[in-house]
């Protein structure tokens, strides 16, 4: 049986939580089907903030009112109907999930929510990850911490509805009415110890046509799983290594391949002058050049990389070869909007902060596999947008659509690399040239030098203010073009209509205004994106903007509260506008024993952040005294400044899995100490410097916090909020602020050690370096 639902206009059966999940009588649908399936569709609205005191309150922003993942929430919509849950015979229920699981913990929690509805032990859940599936149009998106906030609903609706129509179909075979039956840990119990298993219903509870059902979703009070910690339901296959990732994936006759790249970003192959040479190297059985280069494929990949050693190729140019950190950021000054409110009589700070280019690059090596035949295709790959995947590589391949097959495979990671699907459309492209499968894995330094980065930018920041009160806030964000090239395009040109932002914007203009907005009571306030059109691979890191852009923001708020003589925190609870926001400050204050007395050198810092439709406040001590800064870790490491603690204090709307959302506030910190102290790309000559995790700074245990205090304030709605971004943005800020009070010096250049290039850049070419022999002589 599959099971489909939509809310009615029924009024809330649940007090105290805002939004409609208050309304727990729902319409869905039971699908003609062999055993039991069900399906829904829905909207998910959320109550607008509390406004806080001010003298100078200002209007609601954009994304106030519409933001980022209302605009998914409503694309979504109609098409959710076409989710289903499935029971099986065995008892086991499965839902394959239109989603992307790249670590964040999905999986689990949508193996929670239909444990919870479906009243079924969730060890009896199996949840995977759908192909893609073009009649899903705008629902099969990962991205913008969207996931649970999209499709907490339809998910709950349609295991309500298959537990619903179980009780009917056992009511029915024993001949008594529905309410003497009840249903718990997947068995249904009736009068006189009248019992059966989900699975034995499971063919007599399907339909054989389609039709309408009503069915009233769990009171809250009720829950027994969600809002209940739980592990991850893969976290015993994670750490005894049987869990099968991307890379593990076996496909019978897709041998190991890899590229040789070009010396700069896209550049192009011209010729490969030693073909005869390389496909007579050990294990070598194909070589071809394509777009971007020579693909090898081999017995090993091992074998794939000694004959990278050896390409004599002719490469043609690049698209910004003569690129560098000084030219872009000299043209992103000159590409800065102006400000527009004069200085007049008020007293003005005006401060300007640049973010280096970042890179996107998860832990898991960029890999896909294809099996292209003359009439048909078949790819495997981590894939958050695998319908525009399908329909540009079949395009490509000059296929119909319904010929090329895409399985989505668990990434491990993805920060935003995996909405791009450059790595499959290159298998794709590599196995249709040789006529044979392909096990395509980008190396180390491809993903680096040739993957997708977080583009360098800079925020410019005026204020204006006067007798104790905020009068303008008006800040200028100028960025390297960033791709939106992979579905969100798209669906904002479809809903346009719907959007509450005027004019013909760019999508990347109508993303930062849906995604960003002010938290503070500063009168007149305008934040505002533009962009520089260079061609770097840039894609949709982690949050965005709003790393950047709130870390300048909180910069400028502390600078302001030391003008007006006020703490930190206090200027904060005075103009805050969000009573979330509030109470999630005030915890961390009293949690993180804000104002307490520090050592010279030493300094606590706090940021705060909505988005999501959610709140978060993070406080952190950090420690720039030379004895720390400059402590020695062998290799190329560096040190720097330590965060030495930190408290995360998030208000998630309704929380499903408070494990699960630890981790994420714990995964966004540790973003955060990257961004702020430690990692970014050196561009020469076009083309990063950094090639390998070894040169890229990401937080390494020794820069980590050894105290961490995550709290979860108590339910303020009755729906998810997103999560899964939403701490790097305020413990970037935390720790920027931090550094400031500890130095007695405002930081303008981020990461803050991003003139110290602290290793020996890689050559260029060969573009994959022949794989080290003593690498335990350069571990840290």
């Amino acid at each position: 049986m599959t099971e489909h639902r939509r809310s009615l206009d029924a009024p809330s059966e649940e007090a105290g939580g805002p939004g409609l999940l208050g309304r727990r009588r729902v319409l869905g649908y039971l699908i003609a089907a062999p055993t039991l399936a069900v399906g829904v569709s829905w909207l998910i609205n959320d109550s607008d903030p509390r406004p806080a005191d001010a003298a100078v309150p200002s209007l609601p922003q954009p994304e106030d009112i519409f933001d980022l993942g209302d605009l998914q929430n409503l694309a979504a919509a109609p098409t959710s109907g076409l989710i289903t849950v499935e029971l099986r015979t065995d008892g086991t229920a499965h839902f394959a999930v239109p989603r992307a699981e790249v670590g964040q913990g999905i999986t689990t929690a949508f193996a929670m929510i239909v444990a919870e509805e479906l009243d079924l032990p969730i060890e009896k859940v199996e949840i995977g990850l759908a192909d893609a599936r073009p009649e899903l149009l705008m629902n099969q998106l990962t991205g913008g911490s969207n996931s649970m906030r999209s499709m907490y609903v339809p998910v709950r609706t349609a295991a309500a509805i298959a537990r619903q129509r179980l009780v009917e179909a056992a009511a029915l075979q024993w001949g008594v009415a529905a309410d003497k039956v009840t249903a718990a840990a997947g068995v249904l119990s009736g009068p006189s110890g009248l019992t059966a298993t989900y699975g034995s219903l499971a063919k007599a509870a399907a339909v054989p046509k389609t039709q309408k059902v009503t069915a009233l979703l769990k009171s809250k009070a009720d829950f027994k799983v969600l809002g209940k910690p739980h592990n991850r339901v893969d976290a015993h296959d994670i750490v005894t290594g049987r869990k099968q990732f991307a890379m593990d994936l076996h496909v019978p006759g897709a041998k190991p391949t890899m590229v040789a790249r070009p010396p700069t970003i896209n550049g192009t192959l011209r010729s490969v002058n030693n073909l005869t040479a390389l496909r007579a190297l050990p294990g070598v059985t194909d070589v071809v050049g394509i777009a971007h280069g020579v693909a090898i494929r081999a017995d090993t990949f091992g074998q794939c990389i000694d004959a990278i050693q050896k390409v004599d190729a002719t490469w043609g140019p690049g698209t910004v070869d003569d690129e560098s950190d000084a030219t872009v950021l000299k043209k992103l000054r000159a590409a800065q909007l102006p400000m527009a409110v004069p200085p007049l009589l008020a007293k003005t700070i005006d401060a300007e902060f640049v973010f280096a280019f970042a890179s996107n690059s998860p832990l898991e090596p960029d890999c896909a596999i294809a099996d292209v035949r003359p009439d048909s295709a078949e790819i495997w790959s981590s894939l958050k947008v695998p319908i525009v995947a399908q329909e540009d590589i079949a395009k490509q391949l000059g296929m119909p659509i319904d010929a090329v097959k895409v399985h989505v495979v668990q990434g491990g990671g993805s920060f935003g690399r995996h909405l791009f699907h450059d790595v499959a459309a290159e298998a794709a492209e590599i196995s249709q040239k040789m006529g044979k499968p392909v096990k395509l894995s980008w190396s180390r330094t491809d993903n680096f030098r040739q993957g997708r980065t977080h583009p360098m930018c800079t925020s410019r920041v005026r204020v204006n203010y006067l007798a104790g009160n905020v009068l303008s806030y008006e800040q200028r964000h100028t960025s390297v073009q960033t791709d939106f090239g992979h579905g969100l395009g798209e669906m904002l040109t479809a809903f346009a209509a719907d959007l509450p932002i005027a004019g013909n914007l760019s999508f990347a203009e109508s993303i930062f205004e849906l995604s960003q907005s002010s938290p503070y009571n500063f009168g007149v306030t305008t934040q505002l994106l533009n962009e520089v059109p260079l061609k770097f691979n840039t894609g949709s890191m982690r949050n965005i903007y709003s790393p950047n852009v709130v870390c300048a923001e909180e910069l400028v708020v502390d600078q302001l509260a030391a003008k007006l003589g006020q703490d930190p925190v206090r200027f904060r609870r005075n103009f805050l506008k969000d009573q979330r926001l509030l109470a999630v400050l005030n915890k961390a204050a009293e949690v993180g024993n804000w104002g307490k007395a520090m050592p010279k050198g030493t300094a606590q810092g706090v940021g705060v952040h909505s988005e999501y439709r959610a709140a978060v406040a993070t406080l952190v001590e950090i420690d720039c005294r030379p004895e720390t800064v400059n402590r020695p870790v062998s290799g190329e490491g560096v040190t720097g400044p330590r965060v030495t603690k930190a408290v995360i204090v998030v208000d998630p709307g309704f929380c499903i899995n408070p494990k699960g959302l630890e981790a994420q506030m714990f995964g966004g910190l540790q973003d955060a100490i990257a961004l702020a102290l430690t990692s970014s790309l050196h561009i020469k000559d076009g083309i990063p410097l950094e090639g390998s995790w070894d040169n890229y700074f990401y937080t390494r245990e020794w820069n980590s916090p050894l105290d961490v205090q995550v709290v979860i304030m108590p339910n303020t709605s009755d729906s998810p909020s997103g999560a899964g971004e939403l701490s790097v943005a305020p413990a970037f800020a935390a720790i920027a602020c931090a550094y400031a009070r500890a130095t007695g010096t405002l930081p303008t250049y981020f990461p803050i050690n991003h003139g110290k290039l602290g290793f020996e850049p890689l050559p260029l070419q060969p573009s994959t370096p022949q794989s080290p022999t003593d690498g335990l002589d350069h571990t840290f």
